[in-house]
């Protein structure tokens, strides 16, 4: 594996191609593979310490039930995404000669021969409606929220009121230095509407103060939406509804917390990621799981190879190189490598925090709520996606209604399939549960806030993700000094959400390995253009200090 790649010629024989080690099989070490094979002669190798193919993108098949963790809406500002996306898995049919699919002011006609890959029918991306909404004081409140009618009756015109004024103190007086994600919250939100929908949500998310979160956070996060945007979106919306044809994603000026309806695969966003991987390795290059880095070598200045250890026969092995992409956590990374590594540069790594992830799958006869006047429990139809839970007498922070992403993930459509979402760290107590405690706490959570009856339930499992949202606060500060340091190797691309250490979507992720391939294959050796993306683009997901 770490000789050169050589063919017979004539008179000699030469190395053939360039490679490219690639460590991780998510979103960014798939998109830098296939890059490199459709537009260069650099082979690709990627080295997956899972056996799991997507990163956290990856959908888990539990029983025929499909879990997709985090939640994974398709939709980009890009062009160069959408099209990418679009050329792995083409939208549905929906029976017409021809149907258009229209965003960012673009539009694509799709006829029905083109719209279906390899005459699969499987391999498609749907058009889902987009349904968030907030859960708290046991009602349901739009997401994001906005002071409609709804919200007035629900809240009563004194907190109204109260959210009003203080929005309108902030706008007056803000506060200024903008240090913490709370200064960056209240002068857009104002105080009440922080403390009664941000404020408990991000501190259960996080674990932390938002006090103790940079503003920085909330600048790459939360850029664009505001109080007044959300009521001029509610105006537009009741306009817009009038003229919108089915199908519909026309969305350049929308917020992203605002787009309402996204493209899914049929099968889960793990779908589109092993359909890459299938053609990466159709094309040539190779894809090498449960292989866990252990050791990154360098040589005068430069990245020669990387050792990986393969959990499986237990063999260590040598993969050199002549370009590496690095997705693990720079955590990891940085104490990996065999360099003379000077020691504050060690220190800020060694110290940078994550949030870990459970999701525990839960399958029921039905969602139901319990009449108020008879307390019996009757079937609860819900369209979210997510809901967010913001009561502060449960532990559980978000809830996927799998069902409403994609019919497709529930093996017994006559069933509902539910993932209920915890934010904790590894270290705590709560992670280190037997998965029944997890599941249990889990099944009586959702009968305590009203969405479920116990008797109702038919299965459950638990799914614990590491490392899922690199956090800024810690060591985070002195992030640059590690930044710059890595910056030096010049055929080493640190690239996606955790080999960044940026709270990076997908789309991000998959646009900082395509200008890293862009790079390369241009010649060009500064990072700064990779690093820019998600910080100067005008693109968040989602408002409010929830995630996703």
């Amino acid at each position: 594996m770490d000789q050169p790649i050589l063919i017979p010629q004539t008179d000699s024989q030469v190395p053939v191609k360039r490679k490219a080690i690639i460590i991780g099989a998510g979103p960014a070490g798939l998109t830098a593979a296939y890059e490199l094979l459709k537009r260069s002669d650099i082979i690709p190798v990627i080295l997956e310490k899972s056996g799991d193919i997507g990163g956290i993108s990856k959908t888990i098949n539990y029983k025929g039930n499909r879990m997709d963790i985090g939640g994974h809406r398709f939709f980009s500002k890009s062009d160069r995404v959408m099209n990418w996306w679009l050329n792995i898995l083409p939208a549905q049919e929906t029976g017409a000669e021809k149907f258009t699919i229209s965003y960012q002011n673009k539009s694509r006609q799709v006829a029905p021969g083109e719209s279906v890959t390899s005459g699969n029918s499987d391999k498609v991306m749907l058009v889902r409606e987009r349904l968030s909404r907030i859960y708290f004081l046991r009602k349901f409140f739009t997401y994001p929220i906005q002071l409609s009618i709804d919200t007035l009756r629900k809240l009563g015109i004194g907190t109204t009121i109260s959210i009003l004024v203080s929005y309108l103190q902030a706008q007056l007086s803000p506060r200024k230095p903008e240090n913490s994600l709370e200064d960056f919250m209240i002068n857009r939100f104002g105080k009440t509407l922080y403390k009664l929908f941000f404020r408990d949500y991000t501190e259960k998310v996080w674990g932390v103060p938002c006090h103790e979160i940079p503003a920085e956070w909330g600048a790459q996060r939360i850029k664009g939406v505001s109080i007044r945007k959300a009521i001029q979106h509610a105006i537009q919306s009741a306009v817009k509804k009038k003229k919108k044809t089915p199908g519909d994603i026309a969305q350049k000026d929308t917020e992203t917390s605002l787009i309402e309806q996204f493209l899914y695969p049929k099968l889960g966003p793990g779908q589109l990621w092993e359909e890459v991987a299938r053609q990466v390795q159709e094309m040539g290059g190779t894809i090498l799981m449960h292989h866990d880095v252990i050791s990154v070598n360098t040589q005068d200045g430069k990245v020669t190879a990387v050792e990986a250890f393969n959990k499986q026969d237990l063999q260590t092995v040598e993969l050199k190189g002549d370009y590496f992409f690095s997705t693990m956590p720079i955590k990891e990374l940085i104490a990996s490598m065999d360099a003379d590594i000077p020691q504050n540069v060690r220190e800020v790594a060694a110290g940078l925090q994550y949030r870990d992830f459970i999701t525990v799958g839960i399958l029921l006869k039905n969602l139901s709520e319990q009449d108020k006047r008879t307390g019996k429990w009757k079937p609860l139809q819900l369209k979210d996606t997510w809901i967010y839970i913001q009561e502060k007498d449960v532990k559980v922070g978000r809830l996927q209604l799998f069902n409403n992403w994609s019919p497709y993930l529930v093996k017994d459509p006559n069933t509902a399939w539910v993932g209920m979402e915890f934010f904790c760290n590894e270290t705590d107590d709560f992670w280190k549960l037997p998965d029944e405690k997890i599941a249990a706490l889990a099944i009586r959570e959702l009968q305590k806030i009203g969405l479920a009856n116990t008797s109702d339930v038919l299965d459950s499992t638990v799914l614990r993700v590491e490392k899922t949202y690199p956090a800024y606060f810690g060591a985070y500060e002195r992030f640059d000094e590690v930044k710059h340091y890595v910056n030096t190797f010049p055929n080493l691309f640190l690239v996606g959400r955790n080999g960044m250490h940026k709270y990076n979507n997908a789309d991000h992720s998959m646009l900082t390995a395509m200008v890293a391939v862009d790079n390369i294959i241009a010649g060009e050796t500064g990072k700064d253009n990779i690093w820019s993306i998600n910080t100067e683009q005008e693109y968040h997901e989602e408002k409010t200090g929830q995630h996703a």
